[in-house]
């Protein structure tokens, strides 16, 4: 059992513009994460995004043939993914109710650096390349542009982007670990039993933990929760592992150098956050470090940008 082939097919006009369309998806879910926190919990909305979005997906397996079973030996591997899986968007939500989206974004769009370390030492054949390299060095110089400014670095360094920065770390490793693992399973076997493992652990930890569980459920608040549950993890995944069986990962993983690019954009016009020369420059930065990345990879970390995407 493993990833289905990718057909490769030539790209329109119109289905390079539904890619486009899907990038965006991904990169404004941090914008909606935020949105929704105005009114739920960090945790509680977390167990609430995964137990709709794993409902979705499950009935879109179902409904398309797709076997949920797996064998007795995988059984350990998906337990270190689905506790990674937890970890890291536990600290991933804790981490953004303490800082702006925008710089949430882009933290998060360090991902691909880290997995390319990561990689180079744990998966063969995964040497940084030259254009790697760059890319690596365009990535952390972004972030260090991000952390800097008129008040010094640590004045403009948040409690949450910290946070971030330790679940992208993690984050890192599972992906890492996924790739090794990824030909025995259907992709939708590594995005789902990590949502269903994850949201009981959720929402118990938020009854305990978040100040409130639910407490102002506004229109926003419920739409944001839908964007994220329905539309960026269900739809989204189901709409980009149909396009990456007909265009192929490396065509796919080109376009994602324009997440971080509309997170900042939607995180300045639906949050109304600022946004300074310093982040446009970051964030000018990581993305011409995640173009370079991309194009010199023969095989993508992973089918389905997780680091940003869910």
């Amino acid at each position: 059992m493993n990833a289905l082939p990718a057909e490769n097919g030539h790209i329109t006009p119109l289905s390079g513009g539904f890619i486009v369309f899907l990038t965006v998806i991904f990169g404004a879910n941090t914008v909606a994460i935020k949105l929704a926190l105005t009114g739920i919990g960090p945790l509680t909305a977390a167990g609430l995004r995964f137990a709709l979005a794993a409902l979705a997906i499950t009935c879109w397996a179902l409904a398309s043939g797709r076997s949920l079973r797996i064998r007795p030996d995988q059984v350990p591997q998906l337990l270190i993914v689905c506790i990674g899986f937890t970890i890291q968007l536990c600290l991933f939500y804790l981490g953004l109710d303490r800082t702006y989206a925008s710089r949430g974004v882009l933290i998060a769009n360090l991902l691909p650096f880290f997995v390319l370390f990561l990689s180079h030492r744990f998966i063969p054949g995964e040497a940084i390349t030259w254009n790697k390299l760059v890319g690596i060095v365009l990535g952390f110089g972004g972030v260090a542009l991000l952390f800097s400014g008129s008040r010094g670095f640590s004045a403009s360094l948040h409690s949450g982007d910290v946070i971030i920065l330790a679940a992208v770390t993690i984050w890192s490793c599972n992906v890492v670990y996924t790739k090794r693992i990824i030909n025995d399973y259907y992709p939708f076997q590594l995005v789902l039993y990590p949502m269903i493992f994850s949201v009981p652990i959720f929402l118990s930890a938020g009854y305990f933990w978040d100040g409130g569980m639910i407490y102002n459920l506004s229109p926003v608040v419920i739409g944001a929760y839908v964007y994220q549950s329905l539309v960026s993890a269900a739809f989204g995944f189901v709409a980009w592992n149909t396009m990456l069986k007909r265009f192929g990962a490396s065509t796919l993983h080109a376009f994602v150098f324009i997440m971080p690019i509309a997170g900042v954009l939607f995180s300045g016009l639906l949050l109304k956050e600022p946004i300074t020369p310093n982040l446009i420059l970051a964030m000018a930065f990581i993305a011409g470090g995640i173009l370079m990345v991309h194009m010199s990879l023969k095989k993508p970390a992973f089918t389905f940008p997780l680091g940003r995407g869910l």
